[in-house]
């Protein structure tokens, strides 16, 4: 029976008129596409990201290791792991942070990614620099540096060694010293789009090296941020400070960028628990039945129930606005999985960082219990009715960001749990973390498994990666690989 607070929701999610003629759990159960057509500048969709693709759809085509009894190894590397990427010829980058110095390090891992075959360290910046990056149409890896440079790294193996070279260094101007890129992602004519720290929007023209930057200063009386990364469509830009979401387009004639439009989002009073801004968590993310990128979607920071927010690319107007979860588990840190017309999102809410960024600012309340859980929200076929929660399971306590496999129709990621006590919502530092694989038409877990036990196994609510039946997810000290036994 559904609780209260689910039927309240309901309610607010389409007309009571839309109500008695749509049933309230949504029936839609085809996913995809992940983004037509695809974007020629990125590699293959569901690698090349650390959300699986430009669009930030955080689904893959390929299928995961599913049910079947898996084998988990880890390799230790000293160094946090949060972007793990893969190419078209089946190795893989590691963007890791060492944990003594917290400097980014490239590695280079073969297909079963047992042991590094070659790293790069590169300048370090902010706390938020050298985590997103892409893989382009070359295989190469795409980042920034704290120097505030694009820098396209490849690899090559000569007699049996590998190693790791930049091939292009472009200096990002009109950035100042003080700020740095926090997320960057390929456009469909090959121009590189950024977001800095500071709320400056930018793009680098692939043939000149000309850098362009407009500030997302439109908060009145306030400085926007930006804390997450951006995603791209053939429809635009599409950028989410700390106050609003913007969509953007390039204006070729005159080289510069235009606000296609922008939608303010209710951040609530502060930070919440779980979260590592004051301000949405979401890295946006497009999605739709037919092209990939009808809506646009991401989940506000308001109190006591965060929601989440659906918008039409095409003019920015909001097709629903579904509160999620309960107040003690409510907000995250988390893009949204978008596939289709369905949307998940899954809660950070008290999640324990062992660290925040500078600025993060205290929390409200300044600490919390990790509830967990997992939401879907389909978008109905007629969109002028708006949304219905599909399912909500708020017993998942997922650990990492997670991975929808577009071939099994499973939900990929990592699952907490206390020693000693699996029903506790508290947590410790000899937890137990499992691989876990959740039913995307019912929301229930139908896999559980063991990996590790203590905070070296932290997947820290960071992205996996799935490649045809194998995870890699990164942790706080390295990466562990699931594959079928």
């Amino acid at each position: 029976m559904p609780s209260l607070g689910l039927v309240a929701k309901l309610l607010t999610v389409a007309s009571v008129a839309a109500l008695l003629t749509t049933p309230q759990f949504s029936s839609a159960t085809t996913f995809g596409p992940i983004i037509t057509p695809k974007n020629p500048y990125s590699g293959i969709d569901g690698l090349a990201t650390m959300h699986g693709d430009p669009a930030s759809s955080d689904s893959t085509p390929f299928a995961g290791p599913g049910n079947a009894t898996i084998t988990a190894s880890r390799n230790a590397l000293q160094s946090a792991c949060p972007t793990i990427l893969g190419t078209s010829d089946g190795y893989v980058f590691g963007l890791c942070t060492t944990i003594f110095g917290q400097t980014p390090t490239i590695h280079l891992f073969d297909s079963e990614a047992s042991t590094s075959l070659v790293e790069l360290a590169v300048a370090k910046g902010n706390i938020l620099g050298g985590v997103y990056a892409y893989v382009d149409n070359q295989d190469r890896l795409v980042l920034t540096n704290g120097n505030n440079q694009l820098l396209r790294v490849s690899k090559s193996s000569s007699g049996g060694k590998w190693s790791l070279t930049i091939t292009d260094t472009v200096p990002l101007t009109g950035i100042p010293s003080t700020d740095s890129v926090v997320g960057l992602a390929p456009d469909w004519q090959g121009f590189v789009w950024f977001a800095t720290a500071g709320a400056l929007a930018g793009y680098v023209d692939p043939v000149t090296n000309n850098v362009v930057v407009l500030p997302l200063q439109f908060a009145e009386g306030s400085t926007e941020a930006v804390a997450n990364s951006i995603s791209t469509s053939p429809a635009g830009t599409t950028i989410a400070t700390t106050f609003a979401t913007y969509v953007l387009g390039r204006d070729a004639t005159n080289s510069t960028i235009n606000v296609l439009w922008r939608q303010a989002y209710d951040r609530g009073p502060a930070r919440k628990p779980g979260q590592l801004s004051w301000g949405t968590g979401s890295t946006p993310t497009f999605f739709g039945p037919e092209t990939g990128y009808e809506y646009t979607t991401i989940v506000d920071n308001a109190s006591p129930l965060v929601n989440l927010l659906v918008y039409r690319t095409g003019d920015g107007s909001q097709v629903c606005k579904v509160p999620l979860f309960e107040p003690d588990n409510s907000g995250s840190e988390n893009s949204p999985i978008g596939s289709g017309r369905s949307v998940f999102v899954a809660s950070t809410y008290g999640y324990p960082y062992p660290a925040l960024p500078a600025g993060a600012g205290t929390s409200q309340p300044s600490s919390a219990n990790f509830v967990g859980g997992i939401e879907r929200v389909d978008v109905l076929e007629d969109d002028t009715q708006g949304c219905v929660v599909k399912w909500v399971n708020n017993t998942i306590r997922s650990s990492a960001v997670p991975k929808l496999s577009l071939a099994d129709k499973k939900i990929y990621t990592f699952v907490r749990q206390r020693f000693l006590d699996p029903d506790a919502t508290t947590t410790g530092l000899l937890d137990y973390f499992y691989y876990a694989t959740v039913d995307s038409e019912t929301g229930l877990i139908d896999s559980k498994q063991y990996v590790g036990q203590g905070f070296i196994y932290d997947t820290l609510q960071m992205a996996g990666l799935i490649n045809e039946g194998v995870l890699l997810q990164g942790t706080i000290t390295g990466v562990v690989r699931a594959k079928k036994a």
